[in-house]
């Protein structure tokens, strides 16, 4: 199988009227009058981002759902994708495999695969997806936007993923029947874009949470010049660490990556439109903090102690 069959068996399937896909040196998209276009890339490497025995079904979901993810945070609708995929070999079951997956996801977001690039990589696969979205101008939900006293919001729940990678790889012991629970967290992530593109014009700034709570909240923080205090006991810690250690639950919590669900601020006048457009989309939203004058970034129990923090989340070149 050449290149060319490679990408007509796996990756060319119809678009919706209006697009041009597969095919051509460019691909075409319309962008609805009045709108903005809004754009992300992400990388996933063997070996960095995926272990080399990923199932690769839900490598297909997942290389879709956290580009998703990422325009799910500006509160975009998504428009379309293009997926650059290098590959040691041709192994057809696997293409097979990732294929279907990345193709139901991208059906299900309204979010069609429209071009990209295959290659030979002898060191193992890599995977880039790029996605086009759209949003009204100047409703985009960006990190600078936080005010003083803003509510910070996360929606889903934390920790399920860095507990499922952990066990996968042998930094905690064992736990063969709570890593069958966090794993699908790990791989097959959910990220709530209906809900967020009903966002805007009730939060001021967003984000997803890819690198950890504390970091990620953390850009929010940076971009908008203030501070925050989270409630570690408000947290929406998953139901899968309640066996473990509380060091261990903090640090998952705080710091686990690969959530891929918002972490977003608005005022306090919105709680109620909040909680009723996350009852409407069946997203679970729940208020963990608030946005402070200052630099600092705090955890506080429920009695007002700090929380002691060994990490605050992912570096890519660490």
């Amino acid at each position: 199988m050449n290149e060319f069959d490679l990408i007509r068996r796996y990756f060319t399937r119809p678009v919706p009227p209006g697009y041009l896909g597969v095919g051509d040196d460019c691909a075409l998209l319309p962008v609805a009058p009045g709108k903005q276009l809004a754009t992300s890339t992400d990388l996933l490497i063997e070996g960095r981002h995926f272990l080399p025995d990923a199932d690769p079904a839900s490598l297909g979901y997942k290389a879709l759902a956290v580009n998703i993810s990422d325009l799910a945070a500006m509160g975009a609708e998504p428009l379309g994708c293009m997926l650059g995929l290098s590959l040691p070999r041709v192994d057809e079951a696997w293409l097979a495999a990732f294929a279907d997956a990345f193709h139901a996801l991208a059906h299900e977001a309204g979010c069609p695969l429209v071009g990209g690039d295959t290659t030979r990589s002898p060191d193992g696969i890599v995977i880039s997806v790029t996605v086009f979205g759209q949003v009204e101008p100047d409703r985009a939900l960006r990190r600078s936007a936080a005010l003083p006293g803003d509510d910070i919001w996360v929606s889903g729940t934390l920790g399920a993923p860095h507990a499922a990678l952990q066990w996968l790889t042998g930094q905690w012991p064992a736990q063969p029947a709570l890593l069958a629970e966090a794993r699908p967290a790990l791989e097959r992530p959910v990220p709530p874009w209906r809900f967020a593109q009903r966002l805007p014009g009730l939060a001021h700034a967003a984000l997803d949470i890819s690198d950890g709570l504390l970091q990620d909240l953390g850009h929010i923080l940076k971009a908008s010049g203030c501070g925050a205090i989270l409630y570690y006991h408000q947290l929406p810690i998953d139901a899968v660490l309640q066996p473990l250690d509380e060091s261990l639950v903090r640090e998952a919590v705080l710091s686990g990556g690969d959530v891929y669900q918002l972490c977003f601020t608005s005022p306090s006048r919105n709680r109620d439109a909040i909680a009723e457009l996350a009852r409407a989309f069946d997203v679970r939203a729940t208020r963990i903090g608030v946005i402070e004058s200052g630099a600092q970034l705090k955890v506080h129990d429920a009695a007002g102690r700090p929380v002691p923090i060994t990490s605050r989340g992912f570096d890519h070149f660490a």
